[in-house]
């Protein structure tokens, strides 16, 4: 699965080794979802990532709900 060139989350092999990160951080989407799974909010996440903006974790999020939709809809 690539990621788009306009996204928010990139991948880059010198950046924690690979994994998806927010755009121009060093923050892995993962730790985006680990913090919801864990029953924290969004505002709990974006305060301990400031580098983070709302605006981004949001379209992340869109962007993760997008390609799920898009699979099962095959």
């Amino acid at each position: 699965m690539g990621i788009v060139s306009n996204s928010v989350i990139v991948q880059d092999p010198e950046i924690h080794s690979g994994d998806p990160v927010f755009r121009g951080t060093r923050v892995p989407f993962q730790t985006l979802l680990d913090y919801l799974e864990g029953g924290e909010t969004l505002d709990n996440f974006l305060e301990h990532f400031p580098g983070v903006t709302r605006e981004s974790a949001i379209a992340a999020l869109e962007e993760a709900k997008s390609l799920v939709l898009a699979r099962f809809r095959r």
